[in-house]
């Protein structure tokens, strides 16, 4: 099941990138354009709050046949039936989420630079989110990796990577030149007045290489 998910448009939740539209119907939107992979990230809500939405939007990806990735809790994506977890460098080792959840739950890690590459993939992370490629107007905090950063992580391991950072339809062809297998989007998709129209563009893109 893990090596047959299709990376290649992932989509990342953020509040502040709704513009006050429904995150529900924005999810459902882009995943009817054909976003591959969703990633629920909330800076904002507690445990109880996260997991009625991750609830929600369980069932959503599960009418579109799309994996839910739930960021940072172990606890809310076995509460709801996850397909994964996406941990950060600051979060829950990834070898002891692996004791938690087990061989079935993919574990995704993030990386800023080929040695946390290594270690993420040694601990038996299933796939890597990598940045930031471009800067990132979501995450103040994120380190610069850039396109050659990507490559080198991309020829450092054999996992599947994902680009994060910055990504917009201007640049995602760059991104998957590297030989990334996706990019993770979160305002090239939810800032956009068309969400559904955002998400074709970079199917076209991808299409077109």
């Amino acid at each position: 099941m893990k090596k047959n998910f299709d990376w290649s448009i992932y989509l990342v939740t953020d509040e502040n990138c709704l513009g006050g539209r429904n995150l529900f119907d924005a999810v459902e939107e882009a995943l009817a354009a054909g976003v591959t992979i969703l990633q629920y990230r909330s800076k904002f809500a507690e445990g109880g709050k996260m997991y009625e939405e991750a609830l929600r939007l369980k069932e959503i990806c599960d009418r579109y046949h799309v994996p839910l990735i739930i960021n940072d809790r172990v606890d809310v994506a076995m509460a709801v039936g996850a397909a994964g977890v996406h941990l950060g460098q600051s979060d829950l080792p990834c070898a002891a989420a692996r004791k938690i959840l087990g061989s079935e739950f993919i574990i995704g890690v993030s990386a800023h630079n080929v040695q946390e590459a290594l270690a993420a993939a040694a601990a038996g992370a299933d796939y890597l989110g990598c940045g930031a490629v471009f800067g990132s107007a979501t995450k103040s905090d994120a380190s610069f990796l850039g396109i050659q950063g990507l490559a080198e992580i991309r020829r450092a391991v054999d996992l599947p990577i994902v680009g994060i950072g910055g990504i917009n339809e201007k640049n995602y062809d760059q991104v998957l030149k590297t030989g990334a297998n996706g990019a993770a989007i979160v305002s090239g998709i939810l800032a956009q007045e068309n969400m559904g129209e955002a998400v074709i563009s970079f199917k076209k893109i991808k299409a077109a290489l």
